[in-house]
């Protein structure tokens, strides 16, 4: 019995695997971006445009010269991941996502004590998007296809991981840590 449709099958199964293998095997800078990783990727670098302009805008307010030093890094910090997101982004034909100007320096003093943002929360600000960045890394690096973008986020994670603990031990020495409720001992259990 002739069965050419069986090969023929086959070959089409070889073809399309041998296309899908290329794409995906070799250098990982030569592999397309999946959607995922796109919008991953924009949507970081809109994310990181406004930290830049916010944290600039916190440096203004702040009174605290161990909070402005922090933030002078996390601005710092947020630039270098900026250029690297934008340099995929480019590499790969997107059009980047527009940014705010970068912001003036502006003395602290003179602005309103009512308009002003305070030292704590400031910080409180800084924990809730260092967080927001942990989960926000974690997520692109859970969904790449190329290692290149995984490992790319895993550096930003494990900044942001540095940048937590350093608010941590800042927000405890500063007397800025509101923890939630002691939990010190079990309630009696209630007869039902």
């Amino acid at each position: 019995m002739f069965d050419c449709g069986k090969t023929h099958f086959e070959t089409i199964i070889m073809s399309v695997r041998d296309k899908i293998m290329g794409i995906l095997s070799g250098n990982p800078q030569k592999e397309p971006l999946h959607y995922g990783e796109v919008f991953g990727l924009w949507s970081y670098l809109v994310s990181k445009n406004g930290c830049i302009a916010g944290y600039q805008t916190f440096m203004n307010h702040c009174g605290d010269e161990d909070l402005k030093s922090l933030l002078k890094d996390m601005v710092q910090s947020a630039k270098q991941e900026k250029a690297q997101v934008e340099n995929v982004l480019k590499m790969n034909g997107i059009a980047l996502p527009p940014a705010p100007p970068e912001r003036p320096s502006a003395s602290s003093e003179s602005i309103p004590a009512g308009a002003k943002f305070n030292d704590p929360e400031i910080a409180a600000m800084l924990t809730r998007d260092t967080a927001t960045g942990l989960v926000a890394c974690s997520s692109v690096m859970g969904q790449a296809v190329r290692e290149d973008i995984a490992a790319m986020f895993g550096q930003f994670h494990a900044t942001h991981a540095q940048f937590g603990i350093r608010l941590l031990r800042m927000n405890k020495e500063k007397g800025w840590l509101v923890p939630p409720p002691l939990h010190r001992e079990a309630p009696e259990a209630v007869p039902v």
